[in-house]
This record gives C-alpha cells, structure tokens and sequence, in this order.
C-alpha cells in the first residue's frame, strides 16, 4: 500500500475509452434532431435541383 490518502491514489479499475467521433455524432443528431432533419432536406433538394438544372443544360 502507498502513503498517499485514499483520495489521491489511482482506481484500480480501467478506465473506459473516451467515445469514438460515430458516437458522438449519432448523439448530437439525436439531440438535435429538428436541425438535422431540415439540413437533410435542403441538401437533398439542393442536390436534386443542381443534378435536373444540370440534366436540363446539358441535353
């Protein structure tokens, strides 16, 4: 046993892994749900409108 105070010494037990950048993202989308789903409603209609104007050019 070390001379250290209870309060000092290190756990015994492992520490978990901080979370990986997946599970963050999935929880801040979560979180923010009514943000993430506007976000992907106007890049889908954005897309879909860039890919007909360009379809629409180039015919």
């Amino acid at each position: 046993m070390s001379n250290l105070p209870p309060s000092t010494q290190t756990p015994e037990t492992p520490s978990e892994p901080p979370p990986s950048y997946v599970k963050l993202a999935m929880r801040n989308m979560v979180r923010k749900k009514g943000t993430s789903l506007k976000h992907f409603f106007v890049t889908t209609v954005g897309l879909l409108t860039f890919l007909i104007g360009i379809s629409y050019l180039t015919r």
